[in-house]
């Protein structure tokens, strides 16, 4: 992902030692605030994914700032000759990386195996992330972790390696070099606002991960390369403390919007990725100034890291979905506990080490013909190096043999999928013995005509008219699923035979990934066919933030004489918390609201759930139904109470005026 960082042609032996002061600094500061937003998710970086775009704009600025220099010197770009360079830099970290993690995961076996064949494949043809779009996974509410999802980025990259060195000659074409800038940042602007156009349609993971709506980093950093040519010339000599204080300020700004979290609007797509970017270049910028101390400064503790960045973060994200798996049983989404990402931390040092010193640079040094050369004459060779030699080759066997057997048993679906398909069989086969076809939106059962003849609310009780005492008990009205109406997400989805099972009758529409931006929608559809029964029940808080207007329009939607179930979510998300505070707030201030405590009843029995932490099981699945069924019959119960005592101040008002007034 990382690219060298040489100042002159890369062909020449001593370009190769100079060095553009600042850049290992930048991609230190970068891979860190990654790796802490992955790693150690307590420490408050939960905006540390902006690092990536950190390292965007880096690139696009040095490979720019090589591709020109090369074209000033020769009046051509060989593009051979650059491929082969960065197929250097880049393949055998990659290759390393992907063989041993894929081998462990086959060890480890079970949800961390899914999807490893097209993971593979992305890999290896640097289109991970279309492949990841293609198969529909999320990078921001993902329901799996993928074990090479950081390999997103590594693609589009090399789509950039691939693309540019073909394209600058057009840029060339433009006479004067204010004007090149402004082309590439305009269509930087282009890419950004792509970029919000898409997130706002609700696919943040297509706008994160598409190519050219993330391209704006780049091309910011190819606009810099070529408003830079002056300064990189030392033709500015002015303003060197000015611009160290800018820089400085600069990397202050990056940490500063790492420490916030994303949301799903503009702030953040592309918002706080273009900030960041802006900033880079300003501290790029700062640090090849002419005589200005800043790049050397920030280089000078980071370095170490800055050279190593691009095996640290390959492969600290991998590292840490198997230490999960195998530690812990889940998913680095279900939590990461602070020995493990420490355990991480380590793990990922010594991998990126041994990497960088004995894969990396040997052969990005010698080159990959001369390292196969180098090997096949150990075969020839002493006894100690023919043993060395043989060695290297049975591990690579070993581990392209893992490879290979991770990829064949890899399972089609994790856990949590398992138990939300189950889920949808169930309602498809309830549909199917009702005569009923579910929505094609979304799983959906209704039950016979028969089934529903109590699902309308009744009217209010009226006064008591004869003078007969009411019984002293409170009798309910019947309150099993046939009063009872669910929208829900992919957990109530998983749930789907319990619920059935628990209250017979029910009407469930349950979606994956469904928010509470969908609730008033399927409400509207129940009602429209005079089915929106006495509860309705709604459980919508995993996949984010609640609507306040959404729960505002579903309550307006039931009406003061049916009773709205709000079930609480249970997940290791950050919202919810806020979920469920929202969720007590809203039926505080609203009659016929109440919240069901499914977060309460399911917290002590964690390992009920899926391997993902979200999604119950069978058990779970139970006390989920259970959970709803109780909240009904507490209400029905409590409305049997409030008639009984209604009544029975009737009765005793006849008792103590026997005669109507005027008889």
């Amino acid at each position: 992902m990382m690219t060298a960082t040489s100042l002159s042609a890369p062909t020449a032996p001593a370009a190769r030692d100079a060095r553009m002061p600042g850049l290992d600094g930048l991609r230190a500061v970068a891979v860190l605030v990654v790796i802490v937003y992955h790693v150690l998710p307590g420490v408050g970086l939960s905006g540390g994914f902006i690092g990536v775009d950190v390292f965007f704009v880096i690139s696009g600025f040095l490979i720019t700032t090589l591709l020109i220099r090369e074209h000033d010197r020769t009046g051509r770009i060989g593009l051979v000759g650059f491929w082969r360079r960065r197929a250097r830099r880049l393949l055998p970290a990659l290759v390393l990386l992907i063989t041993v993690c894929a081998t462990a995961a086959w060890l480890i076996g079970g949800d961390v195996l899914v999807g490893i064949g097209r993971q593979v494949l992305g890999a290896a043809t640097f289109s991970y992330n279309w492949v990841a779009i293609a198969s529909g996974t999320s990078y921001f509410s993902a329901t799996e972790s993928e074990l090479f999802r950081n390999l997103w980025s590594l693609a589009v990259e090399e789509q950039f390696y691939l693309l540019w060195p073909l394209l600058i000659p057009l840029l060339f074409l433009v006479p004067r070099a204010w004007a090149r800038v402004v082309v590439a940042a305009s269509a930087a602007a282009v890419s950004a606002g792509w970029m919000a156009v898409v997130a706002a349609d609700g696919d943040p993971t297509r706008a994160y991960y598409g190519t050219g709506t993330h391209a704006f980093a780049l091309l910011i950093g190819v606009a810099l390369a070529f408003g830079a040519r002056r300064v990189l010339e030392g033709g500015v000599l002015r303003g060197r403390r000015t611009v160290g204080i800018l820089g400085w300020a600069a990397v202050v700004g990056i940490l500063v919007i790492a420490t916030i979290p994303p949301g799903d609007t503009v702030a953040t797509f592309p918002g706080a990725m273009l900030a960041a970017s802006l900033l880079t270049a300003v501290a790029i910028l700062a640090g090849i100034w002419p005589e200005s101390s800043f790049g050397r400064q920030l280089d000078r503790p980071l370095r170490w890291i800055g050279e190593r960045s691009y095996g640290l973060y390959l492969w600290h994200w991998p590292l840490l979905v198997l230490l999960v798996a195998a530690f812990e049983g889940t998913t680095p989404e279900s939590g990461v506990p602070v020995w493990t990402g420490v355990l991480v931390l380590a793990l990922t040092t010594a991998a990126a080490t041994v990497s960088y010193r004995y894969v990396e640079t040997p052969i990005r040094r010698d080159g990959f013909r001369a390292t196969a050369r180098r090997l096949r004459d150990g075969l020839a060779g002493g006894s100690r190096t023919r043993v060395r030699t043989l060695g290297v080759a049975a591990a690579t066997a070993l581990l392209l043999g893992g490879t290979s057997a991770a990829i064949a048993h890899a399972p089609m679906r994790t856990d949590a999928e398992t138990v939300v398909s189950a889920g949808e069989r169930a309602l498809q086969d309830a549909a199917t013995s009702t005569a009923t076809p579910a929505p094609s939106s979304s799983s959906s059962v209704t039950p016979s005509p028969a089934a529903t003849a109590t699902a309308a609310p009744g009217p209010a009780p009226g006064p008591v008219t004869n003078k007969t005492r009411p019984s002293p008990t409170p009798t309910t009205v019947a309150a099993d699923g046939r009063s009872v109406s669910a929208v829900g997400d992919s957990v109530m989805l998983a749930a789907v035979p319990a619920l059935l099972e628990r209250l017979p009758g029910i009407r469930i529409d349950a979606a994956v990934s469904r928010s509470t931006w969908a609730g008033p929608r399927v409400l509207e559809a129940f009602r429209a066919e005079g089915d929106l029964r006495r509860f309705v029940v709604i459980a919508l808080g995993t996949n984010g933030p609640v609507d306040r207007g959404s729960l505002e329009r579903m309550a307006a939607i039931a009406g003061p004489t049916r009773e709205v179930i709000l079930v609480n979510a249970y997940a290791p998300r950050d919202w919810i918390a806020g979920v469920n505070a929202d969720l007590v707030a809203f039926a505080r201030e609203h009659d016929h609201v109440t919240v069901a405590d499914w977060s309460g009843a399911i917290a002590a029995r964690p390992e009920l759930l899926a391997a993902d932490r979200v999604h119950p099981g069978d058990e779970a699945a139970r006390i989920f139904a259970d959970t709803i069924a109780a909240t009904v019959q507490q209400i029905d119960q409590r409305a049997a109470t409030e008639r009984y005592e209604r009544e029975l101040r009737v009765y005793e008002a006849i008792q103590a005026h026997p005669q109507p007034i005027g008889e």
